[in-house]
């Protein structure tokens, strides 16, 4: 993104003959305003925004060049830092790039045990979404309830994996620890519960007049803008363009599930509402599929070496992450570290697009044009 220093000037406008004068506005990096320590330097003219420009590099860590110092293990939970609400998804790319440069085969239990990690993690991902969402647009109530639910998946994944957000569940060969005993049950019991409580959602928010006319038009894109600019997820499939990596290169055990990928033709904030709800929906229909499959036994690693090295090339693997398709490459020399090894980030790609969806709209939209884009700071940096 382009980071210069914007200039400001004075116009008289041609239809009152009052001189205007514009102002930079800093915008962040505090949390309650950016969703993260992320910057925005705006430009505006009255209440119309002429120019944007983001300012990233807050929580930069340096995790891509750190990973070439570390053993593949040892990457593992440096991943859960980078999309912190979607840790599962993360611990996952790294694992699947190098099972894939190795020809591992996977134990079903794990798999099973990993695609119901993941689509659990997704629907927490999106009620946190859902939630400080409607808080930035100045409702408190669904932000209580958002919460209130997705703490039951916390629990569950505290009990599969002794964390709540930084989860360092996923293992190279399949998983760190079998489900608990009763474990499987109590995520049946939270997804009937979620399926009920998404109609809760709906009856709160979907059809209040005032919800829809904020968002109804604003932050609007066609499908060439979506693909000029490589979005992936929500945003690529808010333009109607129907891709999601579950379904069209289906990786882990994903191809043997029967669910829709909802998709939109009007590309605005209100259509990446619906779909982000109708993620949840789908999500909660997967795992439905994957609890009555779940193996009654099995093991949950499979014959992985003592040391990881995986055989000298490279490789490439992408996944869909709630925030869109995130990949991991990898270049090994053999060794039992990674050559060199990035990540392809959806919060930092379709972060891209900000400053043409903010151009000429009103500075009072300008939060809920960025929330809508659904970024976490920790992978926009990473």
């Amino acid at each position: 993104m382009n980071q210069g220093i914007l200039t400001t000037n004075s116009t008289i406008s041609s239809d009152t003959g009052i001189r205007t004068e514009e102002m930079l506005l800093n915008i962040g990096p505090q949390h309650p305003s950016t969703h993260g320590v992320f910057r925005l330097v705006v430009k505006i003219d009255g209440e119309t925004i002429k120019e944007a420009i983001p300012v990233m590099g807050y929580l930069h860590r340096g995790t891509e060049k750190l990973a070439e110092n570390l053993t593949y293990t040892q990457i593992i939970p440096y991943t859960d830092r980078m999309d912190y609400l979607a840790a599962m998804t993360n611990n996952y790319v790294i694992c699947h790039a190098v099972e894939t440069m190795m020809g591992l085969e996977i134990p079903e239990r794990a798999q099973y045990l990993r695609l119901i990690a993941m689509e659990l993690n997704r629907v927490a991902s999106h009620m946190v979404w859902w939630g400080t969402y409607l808080l930035d647009l100045g409702a408190m109530s669904p932000f209580l309830y958002a919460f209130r639910d997705r703490e039951t998946i916390l629990d569950l994944f505290n009990e599969l994996c002794g964390a709540r957000m930084t989860f360092n569940y996923m293992r190279i060969g399949g998983v760190k620890w079998d489900a608990p005993p009763g474990w499987i049950d109590k995520v049946r019991e939270f997804v009937a519960y979620m399926k009920k409580e998404l109609n809760n959602y709906h009856a709160l928010v979907t059809g209040n007049e005032i919800f829809i006319n904020r968002l109804k038009g604003i932050g609007k894109f066609d499908q060439k803008t979506a693909l000029d600019y490589s979005l992936s997820g929500v945003m690529l499939r808010s333009t109607g363009i129907k891709w999601d990596l579950r379904k069209d290169e289906p990786y882990c055990i994903y191809d043997r599930f029967d669910f829709d990928v909802p998709v939109s033709t009007d590309g605005d904030c209100m259509s990446r509402y619906h779909l982000r709800l109708a993620e949840i929906e789908q999500s909660l229909r997967i795992l439905e599929q994957a609890l009555d499959q779940f193996p009654s036994e099995g093991e949950v690693m499979g014959k992985v070496p003592r040391v990881i090295r995986p055989p000298a090339g490279e490789t490439y693997v992408r996944i869909e992450s709630p925030r869109g398709e995130i990949g991991c490459y990898i270049a090994s020399q053999g060794k039992d570290k990674p050559w060199r090894l990035k990540f392809r980030r959806p919060s930092f790609t379709n972060l891209q697009i900000l400053p043409k969806l903010l151009e000429g709209e009103n500075i009072s939209d300008m939060v809920a044009i960025l929330g809508s884009i659904d970024i976490v700071l920790g992978e926009v940096d990473c």
